[in-house]
């Protein structure tokens, strides 16, 4: 049998087998039309059966069809081999109905057949090894290499969708990934870690192994490739450039170069941001990133500046961190010195030795501390007045110092200098002053006028504040200062503290003055004795004498005085139920004149109470009623014996503590009260109770009954409380 009788046969059984004899999805007149085909199928495969009108009686197939693509005379298409997309993804064919004379009678109608893509394809790198480089503190996740990988597959379809992902990396320092890749791109960048870590010196060069799936590597059939890449470290050259110096005020052309700083690649866009947020930053950059200085600037305004240079990329996003840039202003001598006062003012006492110092001049200078500009060099030019001489004062070079250059100075001879004192640095001189004061020192002590006051007799009741002497002593030191203030000070004769003197500020004077009540009875003859001094110490070898002490006689004069009680108020507390002549309290008095004393009550007005007239002891006479009066209160009088019979009084208070010695009553008279027998209606009417006691020895309530037995029958009591009942 021939190959094309057996291709028949065979095409006629799945034509039978498969139904195409009857119109419908496999069978149909002809029209354009599209079929959808996989590559790789089996050859001799039927795609659609057209039918033939009359006068037609077979079909002719024209176009792309590779010598693949077939059709029978009863309109059978049809393919023999098997189709490969990557060679042909579209078939574009043309179908015509011919009569028995072969000539067309309907078409040609266009029939496309497309190749639907299987995965027949593994995805191959365009290079088995790749190499490249990257800065170190690059940006990461800036893509500084790719690689790339292509499939024959249908990238429409998963067949041809590749994932790439890093394999291996050595070195592979602590586990730690330096670099990762675009699983969609290939394009490689560093990590966080790697941007920050990546160091040149320590591993200068890098292998990765990087492998290509595809399927979107998500299929355990997926084909793959590998290819590795070999990564060069370079050293960042996006670093801060070291600290700048520039000369304040110069007069150079502006802007000057003063640094510059470099992105790691070319077109970078370069920017500066201030850090201290000045109104205007002197400072400006160019996209070559040299950094320039806009105008002079002024170190005595502001000595230092630190600001930010910025790299970006054209979309305006950050390259890298920010460098700071450090600009020192370097100082010129173009500041004097100044002087710290119009007038320094520094004072000195007389008599104070060669060589004493008097203090320390100190001028400024705005210039640079601790450089030859602000070195400053002080000398005296001028001294007035020129008395005892020229030259009493030189001052230290250069710290300032003030000293005595000659003989001791007085106050009495000249009170006051006046100095010019220069200052100089290497470039400018300025004229100070300074005045100083010579200050009296205290090396005269008081003098009284005489020592003795003789004596002073005053009455033991003269008022208190009444002055009874004045005394006066005088001091040669400068008036109206610490070194010839006079204070008064009683050393001995009134240990008492009932005298003080007061000074007059302006006269010096004292006088003396009765602090507290005087009493004969105790001091009757007193000596006493001043010491005038100053509040200011005195100088060396200098000590207060004789000349600073007087004295006076303080005599007293007895006058008849009341009896003293030891208290204003005495205060006792006994029980209510205390029995009659029990002692109860006592007082006490004395009289100053040591007279004997009799003791009497005065406003006892229940009787309850007498006092023994000799010791004071107080008594009860009679029953105590804590319900009647809780704290009784009486005068005590005492009254001297012979003599003028003088008098003096004093309060007891005797506090009752209570007893149990009260019954309960009701609060009112309920007698003559009328309440209707409870025959035809129920009645009622409250009580209430109370006790005259303490409410400790009440009870925590009363217990109320009916007293007659008869009573019991006809009417109920119930409680309400403690101290309410009810009777209905």
């Amino acid at each position: 049998m021939s190959p094309v009788l057996l291709r028949s046969l065979c095409l006629l059984t799945l034509y039978l087998t498969i139904g195409y004899g009857q119109e419908g999805k496999f069978s149909g007149p002809l029209k354009p039309m599209t079929f959808s085909i996989f590559e790789g199928q089996e050859p001799s495969q039927v795609i659609f059966q057209f039918k033939a009108n009359p006068p037609a009686v077979s079909f002719e197939l024209t176009g792309e069809t590779d010598n693949i693509f077939m059709i029978q005379s009863d309109g059978l298409l049809y393919y023999v081999r098997a189709l490969d997309r990557e060679t042909r993804a579209t078939h574009h064919l043309q179908i015509s109905a011919l009569d028995a004379q072969g000539a067309t009678v309907e078409g040609p109608v266009p029939i496309t057949i497309e190749v639907k893509d299987i995965n027949d394809n593994r995805p191959m790198f365009l290079q088995s090894k790749y190499e490249g480089s990257v800065r170190q503190n690059s940006r990461p996740g800036k893509p500084f290499m790719y690689v790339n990988a292509t499939d024959l597959d249908d990238p429409a379809t998963p067949n041809g969708q590749l994932f790439y992902q890093i394999v291996i990396q050595l070195p592979n320092v602590n586990n730690v990934m330096y670099f990762q890749i675009n699983n969609k791109t290939g394009e490689i960048s560093l990590t966080q870690q790697g941007s920050q870590e990546l160091d040149p010196v320590k591993n200068p060069s890098y292998n990765l192994v990087v492998s290509v799936q595809d399927m979107g590597g998500q299929t355990e059939n997926s084909f793959s490739d590998t290819a590795s890449v070999d990564i060069n470290v370079k050293e960042n050259i996006w670093k801060a450039p070291e600290p700048v110096e520039i000369e304040e005020n110069s007069t150079a052309a502006h802007p000057l170069k003063i640094t510059q700083v470099q992105w790691n690649e070319p077109g970078a866009h370069y920017s500066l941001s201030d850090r201290d947020k000045l109104p205007v930053l002197p400072f400006s950059i160019d996209q070559e990133g040299d950094i320039y200085v806009t105008q002079p600037l002024d170190r005595e305004k502001k000595d230092s500046y630190t600001f930010y240079a910025i790299a970006k990329d054209e979309n305006g996003k950050p390259l890298a961190f920010p460098l700071e840039i450090h600009v020192k202003v370097k100082d010129i001598n173009d500041n004097p010195p100044t002087c710290p006062f119009p007038v320094t003012v520094f004072e000195i006492q007389e008599n104070e030795g060669l060589g004493s110092s008097i203090g320390t001049f100190t001028a400024s200078d705005m210039d640079e501390k601790n450089t030859i500009n602000s070195i400053l060099k002080y000398k005296i030019v001028a001294q007035t007045p020129q008395i005892p001489t020229d030259g009493l004062f030189l001052v230290e070079e250069y710290t300032g110092k003030l000293q005595l250059a000659k003989q001791a100075l007085k106050k009495r001879d000249t009170p006051q200098y006046n100095l010019t004192v220069e200052v100089s640095d290497p470039g400018f001189k300025t004229s100070c002053f300074v005045q100083i004061n010579v200050i009296d020192i205290n090396d005269q002590i008081p003098i009284f006028e005489k020592s003795d006051y003789g004596n002073v007799t005053l009455s033991e009741d003269t008022a208190v504040g009444t002055i009874i002497l004045t005394i006066q002593a005088t001091d040669a030191d400068e008036p109206f200062t610490g070194s010839s203030k006079i204070l008064y000070r009683i050393i001995q004769g009134d240990s008492e503290g009932r005298l003080g003197v007061d000074t007059d500020p302006q006269t010096n004077r004292g006088y003396v003055t009765i602090k507290k009540p005087l009493d004969f009875e105790t001091a009757a003859f007193s000596n006493i004795v001043f010491k005038a001094e100053n509040p200011e110490p005195l100088v060396s070898g200098v000590t207060y004498n004789a000349s600073s002490f007087a004295s006076f006689k303080l005599i007293l004069t007895d006058v008849n005085e009341a009896p003293v009680f030891s208290q204003d108020v005495f205060q006792a507390k006994v029980r209510e139920d205390v029995a009659i002549n029990t002692k109860v309290g006592n007082v006490t008095a004395r009289d100053p004149e040591g007279l004997n004393i009799r003791y009497s009550l005065s406003g006892d007005t229940r009787g309850w109470l007498k006092i023994d007239p000799v010791t004071g002891e107080i008594f009860s006479v009679a029953p105590l009623d804590r319900e009647a009066e809780s704290v009784y209160q009486v005068q005590v009088v005492a009254t001297e014996v012979g003599g003028s019979s003088l008098k003096s009084t004093s309060n007891f208070h005797l506090t009752l503590m209570d007893v149990n010695d009260n019954p309960p009553r009701l609060v009112k008279d309920y007698t003559g009260l009328f309440i209707c027998h409870p025959l035809t209606a129920p009645g009622s009417v409250i009580f209430e109770a109370t006790d005259d006691d303490q409410q400790s020895f009440r009870g925590p309530q009363f217990t109320f009954a009916l007293g007659s037995e008869n009573l019991k029958n006809d009417w109920e009591v119930s409680k309400i409380n403690g101290e309410l009942s009810k009777l209905y």
